[in-house]
Parts: structure tokens; C-alpha cells; sequence
């Protein structure tokens, strides 16, 4: 395939520089290169049709069909339009069944172009010259042009009905990718000694999503857990815990509850002078390794560690701790590159560095000596540039941490360490959680919430929301525990993850839990229903998979048509989620995934019954693969989302 690709590279620019032959007077040489063209153009058509039937035939992975008719396009714009630089491809699924299957809508965009270097031109005649020229190609039926220049797509039937049974024979396998890329994410990161809040959380279930697309993707991804795990408040901890419990070197402590823990020694520092005192000479001892105060610190994180733990089992978190100690060393020469290179000015004894275009500067050691977030996030991201050698890095905490991370952009980009053109290096930002009352998270004493008593309240929920269904009537206990955990997690997980991250989010177990509307209540709903349908028609996996060799996927009816093209959709939108971040749009996609479903269930048999025995007397097989085919991409989806179905609900 690739190669093909190459060879139709290198003919279209020979043909290209044929065209406009400098300067031959001579006719017979003319005639030499008219014939050699001619010959070009059939061997390049040749090529193209080859590497057309080799896409439709080998593909083991889904085609992402936007893509395609982007390229379709692509070309047809180019042959048009060969003058216009760049000129706007817009291809989109269309929203209505009547105007076809998807729109290209560039022709009134080009129009603009070319009206702004003086050319008057209409867009309907620019559409015309577009739609004749589309390449030959598998799976447009035919185009029509509505309005003032949309180009309306109807895809050819069989087309889409080869597409499902690869879909069937192969699984959900996702698009080619041309290089294996390194991603790391920085997520969920929460700080040692402190309770993980609702904040956390969100950036723990924004950021394992994140990992499981670029993994189904087939990229390779470091997930990173940047705890904060140094700093001056080790000082205090240390002190209070050598006044707690002497022997914490031989012993160890039972520091019970760590939030206790640290607010007694935070109540200590702010009050009792000597103890602040030895608090600072801690925090000395803690950075020279001393080997007695390395042991405290570590007693400390690991308190913190199982706690953090007890989430990340919950939620099937898979995370690589790499806190801000890690860099400790690093951080010097990080600032001695940036003082070799002049970039670096003094600030009332700080030291300082301005990035071209930002306001803030970067303090990369203040006044005392000491460094700041702001140095070791630099020394994070030059690691995981130099050492880690990643091509994407993406970070997810709040928007409120934004700007930093623009600034430290910045001065990485200036000192050289990356070229945003090649190199990836994103915040994904997201807003608070607020209470229904759509203030900030609380408890009714106005503490943070801690997490583990918000997954434990979910669990509560979601056992009262399944035996208010009299689930815990028909389903064993074992049964019965799966179906809660799934609930409740893919409920608390879903919620997050089908709100737009960037907008804040208010969060409610009644809405979660709520099984209309699209909730994750819904869909593992739906999904089991789906899943039943085969079992109730006594229809096993082997007869399932025969069929999908044997029988075609029939796409007369409306909402089966529907349905197939709704199917075919998930390598566009993953593609789409893979440029912006925003998974919402996977949840809106398997919702509407849902709804169509449904649509197509009301009104098309899969088995047909004896109205008087109940008896099954027709099995549609080509439903019944329908059905298989939805299942397999909720399936998928669920897995990105980190939801977890369970098989009886």
C-alpha cells in the first residue's frame, strides 16, 4: 500500500512538470512527451485502482471513512481548483437521511479565497467543477449538489456492508497508524500527606481515558504519576512525627490517619517558634540525604501511597508514580542551561526567566536558594523530552493551572528543547466539580470531600438503584456485587467524562444514576439488553461468527441503513478526540450509538415469534450480525471510557 502511494507521488509531480515544458519549440519532441504523458496518466490510474481495491480488500483495521472521502475530495479540489493554495477541505457527516450520508461544504470557503484575490466566482460552479472531478473510487454511490454549493455524498450500500462484515470477521481494530509515537500523560497526581480531593479525580478519570485511547490507538504510553511528594511541609511532618514516635526508625509508626496527622503538625508550625525552627532544620537535613530523615519521609509517602491506592483500585487505575523528588537532582543543571545560555536575569534576589510573548516570568530559584514548581516542572518536561523521548506529552490538571504550564511551554520552546511543529506538548485543562448547589464541593461541614467516602456513597446508590429494579431478586450475589461496582464506578467515571472538561461540572449521584438520558446507567443497560438478544434466540458465538463469514449485511430498511453507518463512525471519532482531547464526543457518540439502536430494534425483526407459543420461528441472521456489530463498538467504547459492563445486570 505505501509504496503504491510513493510510486503515485513521484508520477503526479513527473506529470506536473510535463505539463508545462519550458521553452520546446520542437513539435516531435512534444509529441514524444504527449505520448509519455498519456502513458503516465493511464499507469497512474492503474496505481490508484490498485491501491483502492488493496484498501477495501486487506483492511483488517475500520477505514475512517471521513478521512477517505477527505482525500477523495482532496484530490478532486486539486484538480479543480489547481491555482488556490491550500484550499478548505470540510467533509461532515450529514445530519439529515434526505441530503445523503455526508456533506462537503468547501466550495463557499474556496468562493471566499478567491473573492478576496478578486475573483468573482459562484461556489455552486465551483462545486459543479469539483464534483467533476472526483477520482474514481469504492464508496461513493453518487454526489448531488444542494443550496448555494453543499456537495451531498450517498455511499454505496455494499460498500458499507463489506465495511460491517470486516467489522465482524476482524473485531474493533483501530485505523493504521504510520509510526509507533511516545505519549506520556501526566495525571491524577495528587500531594503526599493530603487528602485526594474531587479535583483529583476528575484528572484521574480525564487521564486514564486519555491512556486507553492512544493504547487502543497503538501508541506507546508512559502514564505518569507526578505526586507531590517534596517540599518545605516534609520539614513539619518530620518533626512531628519524631516528637510522635521516637522509634518510628526501628518501629513502625502507625500514623492511622495522615490528614490528622498533618494537621496537628501544621498547627504546631504555626504556633510553637522552636518547633517551626526544627521544622527548617528538617527540611536541610531531608535535602542532604540524611538517612535517618529519608526513612520519616518515606514511612510518610508510603501512608499516603495506600490511600491513593485504594482509589486507583476502585477505578482500575494503572499509574507509575514519578513525583517531584524524582527530579531533585535534575533541577541545577536544568538552571545552568538556562544561565549558559543568558536567559536568566536576577529579581530582588530571585532569578528569573522571561518566555517570548508572556507576561509572567518563570522564577526558577527564589531568593532563599530554594526551587519552585516552576523549576521542576521544567526539569519534568526536559526529561520526558530527552530521556523519555516522547512525541506527545500531555498534562491534565485544572485550567486554573493553565498559564503556568503556557509559560513553561514557552521557555522550553525558546531554550530549544522541542519544536511544536514536531513535538506535542499540550495542557488539558478541565473545571471544577461543584455541588448541586453549583458552589464548590463540600461536605456539609464544609471540608473537602474525600474520595474514598464519594466511591463508597456510590456504591451505596447504586446497590438502592438496582434492587429498586428488583435486580437483587434474579441475580446471584456474586452477580450481584459485579453489577453495583460497575454501575457505580461507570457511572461516577461516565458523568466526568460526557461533560465538555473545560466547562465546570456539577456533580450528582441522581443525575449518574439515572437510567434515561444519556448516563452510563443507560448505556450498560442498553448494552446488556443488546447482548441478551442472541442469548434468548438460543443463537451461540460460533453460529454468530459463521455468519458473519456466510450471510451479507443487508441494508434496506432505513434504520438498518442508519444503524451501518452509525457503526462505521468510530475510527472518525476517535481521530477527532485524538486532535482535541475532548472525549465527550466518544459519550455523545455512543449515545447516539444507543438511541439508533433503539430506533432500528422498534422497527426491524431480528427474530420473529408464534404470536399463540411464543415459539421462534425466523432468526434475520443479517440483524442478528447488526446487533453483534453494536455490541463489539460499545464494547470498545466502554473500554476507552474505562467502564467496565458486566454480562447480567
Amino acid at each position: 500500500g505505501l509504496n503504491t502511494e510513493l510510486e503515485i507521488h513521484s508520477l503526479t509531480a513527473e506529470l506536473e512538470s510535463l505539463k508545462n515544458p519550458q521553452g520546446l519549440g520542437l513539435s516531435s519532441h512534444l509529441d514524444g512527451l504527449r505520448e509519455e504523458n498519456a502513458k503516465l496518466k493511464y499507469r497512474l490510474n492503474v496505481l490508484k485502482r490498485s491501491l483502492q481495491e488493496e484498501r477495501s480488500q486487506c483492511s483488517k483495521t475500520m477505514m475512517n471513512i471521513n478521512q477517505r472521502l477527505q482525500e477523495i475530495f482532496g484530490e478532486a479540489i486539486r484538480e479543480a481548483c489547481p491555482d488556490l493554495e491550500n484550499p478548505p477541505l470540510a467533509v461532515t457527516p450529514n445530519q439529515q437521511a434526505k441530503f445523503g450520508d455526508y456533506q462537503c461544504n468547501s466550495a463557499m470557503a474556496m468562493a471566499q479565497m478567491m473573492k478576496s484575490k478578486g475573483l468573482k466566482v459562484n461556489p455552486r460552479q465551483i462545486a459543479e467543477n469539483i464534483q467533476q472531478n472526483i477520482p474514481d473510487n469504492e464508496l461513493i454511490e453518487k454526489t448531488e449538489i444542494a443550496g448555494p454549493g453543499f456537495i451531498n455524498v450517498h455511499l454505496k450500500r455494499s460498500f458499507v456492508s463489506k465495511l460491517l462484515t470486516n467489522l465482524l470477521l476482524n473485531g474493533v481494530q483501530p485505523p493504521p497508524l504510520e509510526s509507533k509515537k511516545k505519549v506520556v500523560v501526566d495525571f491524577s497526581s495528587p500531594n503526599i500527606a493530603k487528602e485526594m480531593h474531587v479535583g483529583h479525580l476528575r484528572s484521574t478519570i480525564i487521564g486514564d481515558s486519555m491512556c486507553r485511547l492512544f493504547e487502543f490507538l497503538g501508541y506507546d504510553v508512559l502514564r505518569l504519576n507526578h505526586v507531590g511528594d517534596w517540599g518545605t511541609q516534609f520539614g513539619m511532618l518530620i518533626a512531628h512525627l519524631q516528637d510522635k514516635f521516637p522509634n518510628y526508625l526501628t518501629v513502625s509508626p502507625p500514623i492511622g490517619d495522615l490528614q490528622a496527622f498533618y494537621k496537628e503538625s501544621k498547627k504546631r508550625f504555626d504556633e510553637e517558634e522552636d518547633f517551626k525552627k526544627r521544622a527548617y532544620q528538617c527540611v536541610v537535613k531531608l535535602q542532604s540525604k540524611d538517612p535517618a530523615f529519608i526513612k520519616g519521609w518515606n514511612l510518610i509517602c508510603d501512608v499516603s501511597r495506600n490511600e491513593f491506592q485504594k482509589v486507583y483500585n476502585c477505578l482500575d487505575i494503572q499509574i507509575i508514580e514519578r513525583g517531584e523528588s524524582f527530579y531533585q537532582e535534575k533541577m541545577t543543571a536544568v538552571v545552568k542551561e538556562f544561565e549558559a545560555k543568558g536567559l536568566v536575569e536576577m529579581d530582588e534576589g530571585r532569578k528569573i526567566v522571561f518566555a517570548p510573548g508572556q507576561q509572567i516570568p518563570l522564577t526558577v530559584v527564589k531568593s532563599d536558594g530554594g526551587y519552585t514548581y516552576d523549576t521542576s516542572d521544567l526539569a519534568a518536561l526536559r526529561h520526558r523530552l530527552f530521556d523519555e523521548k516522547a512525541d506527545i506529552i500531555i498534562y491534565v490538571t485544572d485550567s486554573g493551572q493553565g498559564t503556568h504550564f503556557q509559560v513553561v511551554f514557552a521557555a522550553a520552546q525558546m531554550i530549544g528543547w522541542y519544536d511544536p511543529n514536531v513535538t506535542r506538548v499540550e495542557h488539558a485543562g478541565f473545571g471544577v466539580v461543584l455541588g448541586e448547589d453549583k458552589k464548590k464541593f463540600k461536605t456539609r461541614s464544609g471540608d473537602t470531600v474525600r474520595l474514598m467516602d464519594l466511591l463508597d456513597e456510590g456504591l451505596k446508590r447504586s446497590m438502592e438503584k438496582l434492587k429498586e429494579k428488583d435486580r437483587d431478586k434474579v441475580l446471584s450475589t456474586e452477580d450481584l456485587t459485579k453489577a453495583q461496582r460497575s454501575v457505580a464506578f461507570g457511572c461516577i467515571k461516565y458523568a466526568d467524562l460526557s461533560h465538555n472538561r473545560i466547562n465546570d461540572y456539577v456533580f450528582s449521584f441522581d443525575k449518574m444514576l439515572d437510567d434515561r438520558g444519556n448516563t452510563a446507567a443507560y448505556l450498560l443497560y442498553a448494552f446488556t439488553r443488546i447482548r441478551s438478544i442472541a442469548r434468548l434466540a438460543n443463537i451461540d458465538e460460533a453460529a454468530l461468527r459463521k455468519a458473519a463469514e456466510t450471510t451479507e449485511v443487508l441494508l434496506e430498511h432505513d434504520k438498518e441503513w442508519k444503524l451501518g453507518k452509525c457503526l462505521l463512525r468510530f475510527p472518525e471519532i476517535l481521530q477527532k478526540i485524538l486532535d482535541d482531547l475532548l472525549l465527550h464526543t466518544l459519550c455523545d457518540y455512543l449515545y447516539e450509538l444507543a438511541t439508533t439502536f433503539t430506533e432500528f430494534y422498534d422497527s426491524c425483526y431480528c427474530i420473529e415469534k408464534d404470536r399463540q407459543t411464543g415459539e421462534v420461528v425466523k432468526v434475520n441472521m443479517w440483524r442478528m450480525l447488526l446487533c453483534d456489530a453494536t455490541a463489539a463498538i460499545m464494547a470498545k467504547g466502554f473500554d476507552i471510557l474505562g467502564i467496565n459492563p458486566v454480562s447480567r445486570m
